[in-house]
């Protein structure tokens, strides 16, 4: 896991006790609250180059503006799956917008950051709090894929199913754009309309022919 923030710690909670071994990358793995949270997580601690050197899946949870950087440092990453959480955000004249994202998504930019690896684009698009823990929802909520490797794709599913999500396929790598945008919808439902707890559910009912989409949300 590179990235120890609201979303990296989240992710590796939702996974404790589902049968994966997780390491946390910190530049400083001895910090006393990164020492805390791998004890929430049952993780273990090590610097991001040596977390990625031993992990099947390398996941990054990272602010945009330091993803680039962050990333050259995790070696290479050849063959391996990299899951790409982040969404480009960055504050423009209008407020907080995507820099990236119709025709060159952040997917796209990771993938060719790290050429020879399998990039999955997932994890941008709900709160922390429910990569957490979403086991108090109405609904199995969906959670979109976009990349192009299909063997990459179905080895995060069951990622996905442990942490929860219903895991939908959403294509190659470059609907991460849409991937993106469902994120920053979120953002805004989360920023000004106080509704941070809230998932997407996909359902196809027998007589509907196209998807029925609803929202589920925890009960007060």
């Amino acid at each position: 896991m590179a990235g120890t923030g609201n979303v990296g710690g989240a992710i590796a909670q939702g996974l404790k006790n589902k049968g994966h071994a997780v390491t946390l990358g910190a530049h400083d793995p001895s910090t006393p609250d990164l020492i805390a949270l791998a004890s929430r997580a049952g993780a273990a601690v090590a610097t991001p180059p040596e977390a990625a050197s031993i992990a099947e899946i390398i996941m990054l949870a990272l602010p945009w503006n330091v993803a680039d950087a962050a990333g050259a440092l995790l070696g290479d990453l050849s063959g391996r799956i990299v899951v790409d959480c982040m969404n480009p955000l960055g504050r423009t004249p209008d407020g907080l917008a995507l820099t990236l994202g119709h025709t060159n998504p952040g997917g796209e930019f990771v993938q060719g950051r790290v050429r020879g690896a399998h990039v999955v684009k997932t994890l941008n698009h709900v709160g922390a709090d429910m990569m957490a823990d979403n086991a108090g929802l109405q609904h199995r909520p969906v959670m979109f894929m976009a990349g192009n490797e299909d063997a990459a794709k179905n080895a995060l599913s069951q990622l996905l199913t442990d942490l929860g999500f219903d895991p939908m396929d959403a294509s190659d790598i470059t609907k991460s754009r849409l991937l993106e945008q469902l994120g920053l919808g979120w953002i805004n439902q989360a920023l000004f309309c106080a509704k941070g707890s809230v998932a997407v559910k996909v359902g196809f009912e027998p007589t509907v022919r196209f998807p029925v989409h609803t929202l589920s949300k925890r009960a007060p």
